[in-house]
């Protein structure tokens, strides 16, 4: 597989007319710290999400305090669709990917907080609008609508690559979209090389039976948390505190679909880490008895207050 380091004394010439595309705000320096500095743009996709009121703001206030000119936000509410997919046998949408039971269970718990905010026992600025699978499959449009006037056949795109490095379906979201784009368009499309445990069997799709190239940079740790700290200044940083970027990073074009299997496949030097469990949101079950409804309903109060 061929490489291509990093120029020394200035810019890669692969930053020419480039901009970093990333889900989240602090997915940019967690994903692309190597190039963060030097792109020339930086646009960020979600910035509201319903289950944390003030998250938006919290989120424009740290934007606006970055350490880099040339930083927006396309303003799209996230649709809260983490953790829904399966991520044992993924499948690909047009949307992005395919989310699994957890989706029906959490438009149950969405259902059961409407019924008792309209009884105002809990607040109803906390519940979503609509069903996680349809803010996602909305959110699709929208970031493709708003993505399609902003970029042009000789840029050179940076983004979340097809797995979504730890498995994130809000990530794999902006890729699909942005594949979508670059057939229309034309521009290049770089993906980076992040990759967990949870998201290698999606990963291993894009595998190839021959070696391609890929450009090699080290991560600019320094810059990376001083964007950090501003997350953590305006209380909207949403990774581990003590994380620790990896010396270097990979990039390579973005496939255009999947690749069929072979005895002997290969795609680039991946960051390969693990993410712990943590706690886990309680999404109400499914009530099948009386007793289980009370219990379910308790437990959505208990969690909204």
């Amino acid at each position: 597989m061929a490489k291509v380091e990093g120029t020394m004394g200035g810019r890669h010439p692969f930053l020419k007319n480039s901009v970093v595309i990333g889900a989240h705000p602090d997915d940019e320096l967690l994903w692309f710290s190597s190039i963060l500095r030097d792109v020339d743009e930086v646009v960020i996709v979600y910035r509201d999400f319903w289950a944390q009121p003030g998250l938006g703001g919290a989120r424009s206030a740290a934007i606006a305090d970055y350490p880099r000119a040339n930083v927006t936000c396309l303003d799209i509410a996230e649709s809260g669709a983490y953790g829904c997919a399966d991520w044992r046998d993924p499948v690909l949408t047009e949307h992005g990917i395919g989310l699994g039971i957890e989706v029906g269970k959490r438009e149950a718990t969405r259902l059961a907080r409407k019924s008792l905010s309209a009884l105002r026992a809990i607040d109803g600025g906390r519940i979503a609008s609509s069903s996680t699978a349809e803010l996602y499959a909305r959110n699709f449009t929208r970031i493709c609508a708003a993505l399609e006037t902003r970029l042009r056949p000789d840029m050179n795109v940076f983004t979340h690559n097809p797995w979504g490095e730890y498995g994130h379906e809000e990530h794999i979201q902006v890729f699909r979209a942005l594949q979508l784009l670059r057939d229309k368009i034309g521009f290049k499309l770089w993906m980076s090389n992040y990759c967990t445990e949870r998201a290698l069997p999606l990963a291993m799709r894009y595998f190839t039976d021959a070696p391609e190239s890929y450009v090699r940079l080290p991560t600019d740790k320094a810059f990376a948390q001083e964007v950090a700290d501003i997350y953590k200044k305006h209380g909207c940083w949403t990774w581990a505190d003590d994380w620790s970027w990896f010396d270097e990073e990979c990039f390579m074009p973005a496939p255009r679909a999947e690749t069929p299997a072979a005895a002997h496949r290969h795609l680039f030097p991946l960051n390969f880490f693990t993410i712990g469990d943590g706690p886990q949101r309680k999404w109400l079950p499914i009530a099948l008895t009386m007793s289980a409804a009370s219990a379910a309903i308790a437990a959505t109060i208990a969690e909204s207050m």
